[in-house]
């Protein structure tokens, strides 16, 4: 017997997902899935015929919650346009930023966002205190050589300093708190979910008591980590930046500076408990959490990047001359850039492709697709390079239920707000679990010379295969390997937050306060007409931004962003993204509780809660709940 499941909508702020599967309720195996965007973003007809400086901060806004990051990547765009080179403490600023996003987005995304996909409230609630504390200890001194990976550059501090706080008095505090919600008959934040589905049995109840106490103490921390956004951008979400660099100006004598010794002193703060969340919470919860789960054979959802993964790479160490020439990629210490197929058949076996700047620019190597999207192009069965990009929307909506209620989507026509990104016409999975898979795969084969990061990257991963006693080409390419990643990936980013902040501490000290290049300012001393691409790795994965720009405005703009690969419909050859190649490698134990299904679409790093309905065959519908939602940045 096939059930037909819908999930509508999983959102977050700027836009909503809808997920159609069909299950084999005797295999409990994923026969079809189907994922749709069902807004319309449209920041790219916003900016059209506007002035470039002012573009990042419309496009910031396309994600809240990945805050700061399409201004990064929409700086970078007009600065390659009009081939502008921001000065070394506008870069390492910018990184420092980057890392905090890094470092904040991740924690939040796991505790809040995905947790519950793995931990419950009310087995929190059955658990011990005192053995919990004791748990905690033994979970710690476990899984603890994962925290020596991190290198203090400042040399400023010894640990631990505030966390974690591992005794019973601390965990029967929060128990107490989830008690009081339970016992009220009204679960506020927790309300709204499968508490029965049996895979919550997997997990004894002091595990789910760590993991839920954690949630709710990140609550707090989690506004500390943002403290260097606020500084050096003047607030969060949606800090400043400037086309040319920075425009916090540098004083260490002034103290009403934007930037002087007092502020930089609670950046390092900030910096510190980054590291600190990272590796006394995060880290430690996950692997402690995952390491069961993959035991208990939960190697589902890989999907996609079984296959193929692609990223652009990041955190330039100097500053670079442009993105389209290739010095970008000469500087950068995070060596993503690259394609790697086939790294389930294991690392050796593996493909790997460098991804550079004639592949950003060559217009038949990254295309959008829309033959299956609510857009039109005068050939909808050809691809687009972003910089020839057209954002016509075509709605054609399905033919059951009304407009604001679909019974069912056809896949055979029109069916998301999504486009179709294709690398040389191929869907890639990107994000934490692709960037890992690609600088693991380029340093085990020789193809570049590591940085520190990259370094980083393979002896975080090698950690946990050891952990695991699986190789990575095992667990990696899996649901809990993608959640995994991201947490390797949330202790990386505050390193270089940690390395960034003390390259601007030396350059401060050598005399240089230079924060943003204004040479080429005024419009007048730019050329007729210039384009441009900016490149980011978001925390969700590779972000790219192309611009035309002529006569001193914008004459197309193009964010092709990581849910865009990811959240893809499938193209003119049928292929599938990586949503929904995840959820068809996906078992599903309980068609109508699909927490499996959800599980795997967090992975990707979902976020806000928003109303869903689910609905069987038979488009009855047998509950309503509310979940967190997949994000469109």
């Amino acid at each position: 017997m096939s059930s037909r499941v819908v999930i509508d909508p999983v959102s977050r702020i700027e836009g909503h997902l809808r997920l159609e599967i069909e299950v084999d309720e005797s295999s409990h195996k994923v026969t079809n899935a189907v994922s749709a965007g069902t807004m319309w973003r449209g920041i790219e007809l916003i900016v059209k015929n506007r002035d470039p400086r002012e573009v990042w901060a419309f496009t910031q806004r396309i994600c809240g919650v990945c805050t700061t990051i399409h201004a990064l990547a929409s700086v970078r765009n007009i600065e390659d346009a009009l081939d502008i080179e921001i000065p070394k403490n506008a870069n390492y600023i910018r990184n420092i930023m980057l890392g905090t996003l890094y470092a904040h987005d991740h924690l939040v995304h796991f505790y809040h966002l995905h947790a519950l996909d793995w931990v419950s409230p009310l087995e929190a609630i059955k658990a011990d205190p005192v053995a919990t504390a004791a748990l905690q200890n033994q979970i710690l001194q476990t899984y603890g050589g994962i925290i020596s990976l991190y290198t203090d550059f400042l040399g400023g501090n010894a640990y631990p300093r505030k966390f974690p706080k591992a005794t019973p008095g601390y965990f029967k505090t929060f128990q107490d708190k989830i008690k009081n919600l339970v016992q009220s008959g009204q679960l506020g934040i927790f309300a709204a979910n499968w508490w029965d589905h049996p895979d919550y049995k997997m997990l004894p109840p002091e595990v789910h008591l760590i993991a839920v106490s954690h949630y709710l103490n990140m609550l707090d921390v989690q506004r500390e980590l943002v403290i260097p956004h606020v500084v050096f951008g003047g607030k969060n979400p949606h800090p400043h930046y400037i086309v040319g660099g920075m425009n916090c100006s540098i004083s260490m004598n002034d103290m009403n500076a934007p930037i002087n010794m007092e502020r930089l002193a609670v950046v390092e703060d900030a910096v510190y408990t980054q590291a600190e969340a990272a590796n006394l919470f995060y880290l430690i919860d996950l692997l402690a959490i995952g390491q069961i789960y993959v035991q208990k054979g939960w190697t589902y959802g890989g999907g996609l990047s079984k296959e193929r993964v692609l990223g652009y790479g990041d955190y330039p160490d100097e500053p670079y001359k442009s993105i389209k020439n290739g010095d970008y990629h000469q500087k950068i210490l995070y060596h993503s850039n690259g394609v790697v197929e086939n790294f389930a058949q294991g690392v050796d076996k593996a493909k790997y492709y460098p991804l550079t700047n004639k592949d950003l620019t060559d217009p038949d190597v990254i295309q959008e697709w829309v033959t299956h999207s609510w857009y039109q192009y005068p050939n909808n069965n050809e691809g687009l390079h972003p910089w020839n990009g057209i954002t016509d929307p075509y709605y054609t909506g399905p033919k059951e239920g009304t407009k604001t209620h679909w019974k069912y989507l056809n896949e055979n026509g029109k069916y998301s707000w999504i486009k179709s990104p294709r690398w040389k016409n191929l869907p890639a999975e990107v994000g934490p679990l692709a960037r890992y898979m690609i600088v693991y795969t380029a340093v085990k084969q020789g193809h570049i010379k590591p940085s520190w990061m990259d370094e980083m990257v393979v002896n975080q991963i090698e950690l946990v295969s050891k952990l695991l006693n699986l190789p990575p080409h095992v667990w990696m390419p899996t649901t809990v390997g993608r959640t995994a990643a991201r947490a390797l990936e949330c202790q990386l980013g505050a390193n270089a937050s940690n390395y960034f902040l003390k390259k601007l501490y030396d350059n401060i000290k050598a005399g240089d306060t230079s924060v943003a290049n204004m040479e080429k300012w005024e419009p007048s001393t730019w050329p007729s007409q210039a384009k441009g691409v900016g490149i980011s790795e978001a925390p969700r994965g590779a972000l790219g931004h192309w611009c035309i720009i002529k006569d001193g405005k914008i004459e197309n703009y193009q964010a092709v962003v990581p849910t865009t690969w990811n959240g893809s419909p499938r193209d003119e050859k049928g292929q599938q993204g990586a949503f929904e190649r995840s959820m068809q490698d996906t078992i599903v134990l309980i068609a109508k509780e699909p927490l499996e299904i959800l599980r795997s679409i967090h992975s990707f790093d979902p976020c806000l809660a928003c109303s869903t309905h689910v609905y069987n065959t038979q488009k009855e519908e047998v509950v309503s709940f509310k979940i967190g939602g997949a994000c469109y940045e």
